[in-house]
C-alpha cells in the first residue's frame, strides 16, 4: 500500500494548482447570419492579462435577442455556461467590464420571450452574462467578429422567419461531448480513443426490429462481435475481450461472471450509449475489451413532456399465434423551478421465436439463455434538484424484471443423429423455477461546478442482482455431482466514486482529474437440484425441485482504486492526456463444499492483489475537419475466482490460487474526419497480455499469454438533405500461447469473431416519412486443423441479413414499422455455430414484423 499512499499524496498536491473555474465547451448551433463567425467551440485561452469589454449592447432580432460585448480580443474569450430554470448563465473568465457609465448593465424585457438581460463583473477576473426567458430557457449560439463577441438567443415564443434564397441559412453541428472515455465531459474530437455513440434517436430506430440491447449494439458498433440472439453476452466480445458494462457509471458485472450485463435495463430507459473501444482502467476492473456506458433518460427542457408507445410484433412465416409479442411504455418528464423529474415504465410480453423455415426455436437457443416466451417489466425514475447555479443533486432508481415461461425445450435426441443437425423445439417443458433476470439499482449523484475552483462529482450506489439459468442435465458429469441442476447467480454490490477536476494553468487549458473509487460485492452461485426419476419418466421435460446445493460459495470482494488523469490542450491543434490508476482488491471466502464432493469441507481463506495501470494519448488536428490520434492504455480484469472455487478438489487451498489480475497493454492509432456531409474514422490496434482469461467447457480458465489485433472503420455520409448512407468494418485476429512455450495458436471463436461488415441507406421519401435498409455480413472463420468439434473451435460459416425500418409522422404521433431479416434468410448466429452439441445449434429468427405507434401528450 506504500505506492497507493504516495499516489494519494500526489493527487492531493494537484488541487493547489487551481487557477480557474471549470470551463464547459458546448453551444447549441442554429442558423447563422452571414456577417458573423459562428463559433462551434469556445476559443482557447491565450492571454496573460485581463481582456477589457468596453461596451454592451442588446439588439432584438426576429429570433429573439443578441447580447453584444464590444472588445478587440473576442477570439480570446471563453465561456463556461450553466442553466437554472429559465435562466441562462455564462461566465467569461480573464475578462472585465470597463464601461463609461458604470460596470453593470441591465435591461428588462428587451425582446419578446426575454424577461431580462444583465451583464456584471462577477469577481475581479470574470464577467457574468445572465439572460432569463419569460416562459422557457432561451437557446443560444455564439459568434465573434473583429470588434465584438455576440451571444445570440432564440426563444420558443418567437417563430423565426424562413431564410430567403438570397441569404441561405448555414447550419453547423454542435460539438458532441462524451464522458465515458475521460469521466468528464470532453469534446469527442479531443479524445485519443475510438468511440461509438448511439443516441436516443438511434436507439428508437433500432428497437423497431429488436428491443434487445445485445442486438442493437452488435448491429451498430464496430469492434463488437455479431449479435448472439440470446439473453447472454457470452461471445459478444469487444476487440476480442470482455467489455465493462456501466449504467450511469454503476458497474453491472458480477464477481462470478454471469454474462448478463446487457439484460439489466430496458431500452426505453436509455438516453444514449457510449462505447469506448479498447482496454481502459479509468473505471476499474473488467474493461479489457472496452467500456459500454449506458446513460439513462434525462429530463427535457420543457416543463412537461409525456409520450406513450404501444407495439406488436410477430413472425411473418405463417403468422403463428405463439409468435405474437406486445409492448407498452410511457415516458414522463417534468420541470418546475429548480426541480426536475423523469419517469419511465415499460411492459413487454415476448412470444415464441420462429426461424426462416417456420420451425419453433428452442427457448434456450444456444445454451446461453434466451428471451423468447418471456415477460418483462422496467420502471425508472430520476429526481433532480439544482441547489444553486453550481450545485446539483440527482437520485436515479431502476428496477428490471424479466421472466421466461417457456413450454418448449431443446430436443436432446438431435445429438445422436449423424452430421450437423439444427436444434429443434420439444413441447411439454415444465419448470418449477423460471429462468429470469432481475436487477435493481439506486444511484445518488452530487455535482459542484465550482468548489475551490474545481469541479467535484460524488456518487454512491447500490445494486441487487439475480439471474437464473436454464436447467442442465449433468448426470454424466462427476464434477457436477451427476445431478440435474439449475444455477443462479446472486449478487449485492454497493460503492462510491469521488472525482475532482482541477484547472492547472493556461486558464484551464490543462486540467487534472483525480479521485477515488470503492466497491464491495457479495456474490454466490447456488443451484436447485431436481428429481431424476420424474425427469426420466417425462422424457426430460419435467423438472421437479428436490433441494438446493451450493456451487460457487459466497464471496466478498472489496476493491479500492485511486487515479489521476491529466488533460492538456497544448494548442488549438494538439491535445495530450495521460494518467495512472492504482487498484487494490481483496477477496474473502468462507469454508465451503462442492457439487462433486458435498461431504468434504474445503477451508476458505483470503486473497489480496493489486495493479497499477497507465495510459497516455494524443490528438493532433491536421485541419479543422481532420485529426489523427494515438494512445497506449492498460486495462485489467480480475480472474473469475468463483469459477475456480466451484471446481475445487479435496485438499484445495484458497491461497494456492493465482489471483493476479490480467493486465492488457493496448496500442492504437487512428484518424477521423468531420466534414459537412461526411464523417469517417479508421483505427488499428494491437494488444497483449501475459495472463489470459479464456473460458473452457469443463469450467476452467486458461491463464496463458494472448495477443489480439485488428482494424475498424466507420463512415456516415449525407449526399443530399434527404439521403444518408454509411457502414462499419471490423476485422480481428488473435492467438494464445496455451502451453507458455512461445507457440501461439488461434483463440477460439467465442473470443475472436469473423469479419463483420454493416451498411445502411436511409431516405426521407416524403416530409415526415423515412425509410431505411440496413445490412449485416458476418464472414466465415476456419482456423483450427485439429479437434474441430470442440467447444469454440468449430468452423463458422458466413451469413448476410437485411432489415427494413420505416418511420411515418401520422397525426400527432409517429408510426414505426420494422422488418427483421427481410429476405427470410436461414442462418445460424456465430455463437450457435460454435456450440459442441447440436441441441444448442439453433437457427436465427426468420422474417419478423414489428409495428408500433408513439404519441406525445
Amino acid at each position: 500500500m506504500k505506492l497507493g499512499k504516495l499516489l494519494f499524496l500526489l493527487l492531493l498536491t494537484g488541487s493547489v494548482w487551481s487557477l480557474n473555474n471549470y470551463p464547459v465547451k458546448s453551444q447549441e448551433a442554429s442558423p447563422t447570419q452571414p456577417n458573423k463567425r459562428l463559433l462551434t467551440q469556445s476559443p482557447a485561452p491565450n492571454t496573460e492579462t485581463l481582456i477589457q469589454v468596453t461596451g454592451v449592447r442588446v439588439v432584438p432580432t426576429a429570433q429573439g435577442v443578441e447580447v453584444i460585448l464590444d472588445t478587440t480580443a473576442a477570439e480570446k474569450l471563453q465561456l463556461s455556461t450553466q442553466n437554472q430554470d429559465n435562466t441562462f448563465i455564462a461566465d467569461i473568465p480573464n475578462a472585465q467590464l470597463n464601461l463609461s457609465g458604470g460596470n453593470t448593465f441591465s435591461q428588462e424585457n428587451p425582446a419578446t420571450g426575454v424577461k431580462s438581460v444583465t451583464v456584471v463583473n462577477q469577481n475581479d477576473n470574470t464577467i457574468r452574462v445572465t439572460v432569463t426567458g419569460e416562459k422557457s430557457l432561451p437557446k443560444y449560439e455564439l459568434f465573434d467578429s473583429d470588434t465584438s463577441l455576440i451571444l445570440g438567443f432564440t426563444t420558443t415564443e418567437v417563430v423565426a422567419e424562413p431564410p430567403t434564397p438570397q441569404t441561405p441559412a448555414v447550419t453547423e453541428e454542435p460539438i458532441e461531448l462524451v464522458v465515458t472515455a475521460t469521466r468528464t465531459e470532453t469534446p469527442l474530437q479531443n479524445v485519443p480513443r475510438s468511440i461509438t455513440v448511439i443516441d436516443r434517436e438511434q436507439i428508437e430506430q433500432q428497437t423497431s426490429t429488436s428491443r434487445n440491447l445485445i442486438e442493437i449494439l452488435g448491429k451498430t458498433v464496430p469492434g463488437l462481435a455479431p449479435p448472439t440472439q440470446s439473453s447472454s453476452n457470452f461471445g459478444l466480445t469487444l476487440r476480442g475481450r470482455n467489455p465493462q458494462v456501466l449504467i450511469d457509471g454503476v458497474p453491472q458485472s458480477t464477481t462470478r461472471n454471469a454474462s448478463r450485463d446487457l439484460r439489466t435495463i430496458d431500452s426505453a430507459a436509455i438516453e444514449r450509449i457510449e462505447v469506448v473501444r479498447g482496454p481502459s482502467a479509468i473505471y476499474g476492473d473488467g474493461a479489457t475489451g472496452g467500456v459500454i456506458n449506458i446513460i439513462t433518460r434525462r429530463p427535457t427542457e420543457e416543463k412537461l413532456t409525456s409520450r406513450t408507445e404501444v407495439g406488436v410484433s410477430a413472425a411473418l412465416g405463417e403468422l403463428q399465434e405463439e409468435s405474437f409479442s406486445t409492448n407498452l411504455q410511457h415516458f414522463l418528464s417534468a420541470r418546475q423551478g429548480n426541480v426536475d423529474f423523469t419517469f419511465n415504465f415499460a411492459l413487454a410480453k415476448t412470444g415464441g421465436f420462429f426461424d426462416a423455415d417456420g420451425d419453433r426455436i428452442p427457448s434456450d437457443p444456444n445454451a446461453q439463455g434466451g428471451f423468447s416466451d418471456a415477460s418483462s417489466f422496467n420502471i425508472f425514475g430520476k429526481f433532480g434538484l439544482d441547489i444553486d447555479t453550481n450545485q446539483r443533486l440527482q437520485l436515479t432508481l431502476n428496477h428490471f424484471d424479466e421472466k421466461q415461461d417457456p413450454d418448449v425445450a431443446s430436443d436432446p435426441t438431435v445429438n445422436t443423429i449423424p452430421g450437423r443437425q439444427k436444434a429443434r423445439a420439444l413441447e411439454g417443458l415444465s419448470l418449477d423455477e423460471e429462468p429470469k433476470n432481475q436487477n435493481t439499482f439506486i444511484n445518488l449523484q452530487y455535482t459542484h461546478n465550482s468548489l475551490f475552483n474545481s469541479k467535484v462529482q460524488a456518487q454512491v450506489y447500490y445494486r441487487d442482482y439475480l439471474t437464473r439459468f436454464f436447467p442442465f442435465d449433468a448426470r454424466t458429469f462427476p464434477t457436477l455431482g451427476n445431478e440435474i441442476i439449475q444455477s443462479r447467480v446472486e449478487s449485492e454490490k454497493y460503492g462510491g466514486r469521488l472525482q475532482i477536476e482541477t484547472p492547472l494553468f493556461n486558464q484551464g487549458a490543462a486540467k487534472l482529474l483525480w479521485g477515488v473509487d470503492y466497491s464491495n460485492e457479495n456474490t454466490s452461485q447456488p443451484v436447485s437440484v431436481f428429481d431424476q426419476a420424474v425427469f426420466v419418466s417425462s422424457g426430460g421435460l419435467v423438472f421437479r425441485k428436490s433441494g438446493d446445493r451450493s456451487w460457487t460459495p459466497p464471496l466478498e470482494l472489496r476493491s479500492l482504486g485511486i487515479f489521476a488523469q491529466l488533460n492538456w490542450e497544448i494548442s488549438d491543434r494538439f491535445v495530450l492526456n495521460g494518467g495512472v490508476r492504482y487498484e487494490n482488491a481483496d477477496v474473502s471466502v468462507d469454508d465451503f463444499t462442492t457439487l462433486a464432493n458435498p461431504n468434504v469441507i474445503i477451508p476458505g481463506g483470503d486473497l489480496n492483489f493489486n495493479a497499477t495501470l497507465f495510459n497516455v494519448g494524443a490528438v493532433y488536428a491536421i485541419n479543422p475537419q481532420l485529426s489523427v490520434f494515438a494512445n497506449f492504455a492498460q486495462g485489467f480484469s480480475l480472474s473469475d475466482i468463483g469459477l475456480a472455487l466451484r471446481n475445487a478438489r479435496p485438499g484445495f487451498s484458497v491461497e494456492s490460487l493465482n489471483p493476479e489480475p490480467q493486465k492488457v497493454d493496448n496500442y492504437e492509432i487512428g484518424i477521423r474526419g468531420q466534414w459537412d456531409s461526411v464523417q469517417a474514422s479508421l483505427s488499428a490496434f494491437y494488444n497483449e497480455s501475459d495472463l489470459g482469461t479464456t473460458f473452457t467447457a469443463p469450467g476452467t480458465v486458461i491463464r496463458a499469454p494472448e495477443r489480439i489485433y485488428g482494424l475498424e472503420a466507420a463512415v456516415d455520409a449525407q449526399p443530399s438533405p434527404t439521403w444518408q448512407i454509411g457502414g462499419t468494418f471490423t476485422l480481428i485476429g488473435g492467438e494464445i500461447d496455451s502451453n507458455n512455450d512461445s507457440e501461439y495458436e488461434p483463440l477460439d471463436g467465442f473470443r475472436i469473431p469473423p469479419l463483420k461488415i454493416t451498411a445502411y441507406v436511409e431516405n426521407e421519401t416524403l416530409p415526415g416519412w423515412r425509410n431505411r435498409l440496413q445490412a449485416l455480413f458476418s464472414g466465415n472463420r476456419e482456423v483450427f486443423s485439429t479437434n474441430t468439434t470442440a467447444f469454440g473451435r468449430r468452423p463458422v460459416e458466413s451469413y448476410f441479413t437485411l432489415d427494413y425500418i420505416s418511420s411515418l409522422k401520422l397525426g400527432s404521433g409517429t408510426l414505426q414499422v420494422g422488418l427483421e431479416n427481410l429476405l427470410n434468410t436461414e442462418y445460424f448466429p456465430v455463437v450457435s455455430q460454435l456450440q459442441a452439441n447440436d441441441s444448442a445449434y439453433a437457427a436465427a429468427r426468420g422474417r419478423t414484423l414489428s409495428i408500433r405507434y408513439s404519441i406525445d401528450w
